[in-house]
């Protein structure tokens, strides 16, 4: 594989990255809102799932970030992403007293998010199938066979 070949898997780990490290801190630092997302979609324990879903993201995310079993952790990312797209953004969201028009706008943006999520699956795959390129800690382990 060319040199600019893996310097463009490294930005796409970057890319693919920088959500889960984002979403995942965010998760560990303020979780009120994440919990109320969980229990509103009938899941017990909503704040110890949201803790939860927050390290699993931040560190999945730093994992992706540095090409770090990136085999495992990119099936691992593919699956939350199905999950998590199929159970909170396809379901249809229904805010009392909000008029028909704002609840038909956030549900516009709830499958805009779900299309996201199943997009991001596919690429979680293919990262998963191709390995984190040689400028990961993978290749450094020789976990990933560098051409």
């Amino acid at each position: 594989m060319s040199n600019t070949n893996n310097v463009i898997i490294l930005v796409a780990r970057i890319l693919l990255a920088f959500m889960f490290i984002f979403a995942g801190f965010g998760k560990l630092t303020d979780p009120a809102s994440t919990a109320g997302m969980i229990a509103g979609a009938g899941l017990p324990a909503s704040t110890l799932l949201t803790y939860a879903a927050g390290a699993f993201e931040f560190i999945t995310g730093v994992c992706v970030l540095i090409g770090f079993q990136v085999r495992i952790v990119g099936w691992l990312l593919a699956a939350f992403c199905v999950f998590t797209g199929v159970v909170f953004h396809l379901p249809t969201v229904n805010v009392p007293d909000f008029p028909a028009a704002a609840n038909g706008w956030i549900n516009g943006l709830n499958f805009v998010n779900f299309l996201k999520n199943i997009t991001l699956a596919g690429a979680y795959i293919m990262l998963a199938i191709n390995g984190a390129g040689v400028y990961s800690v993978d290749a450094r382990r020789g976990a990933y066979a560098a051409a």
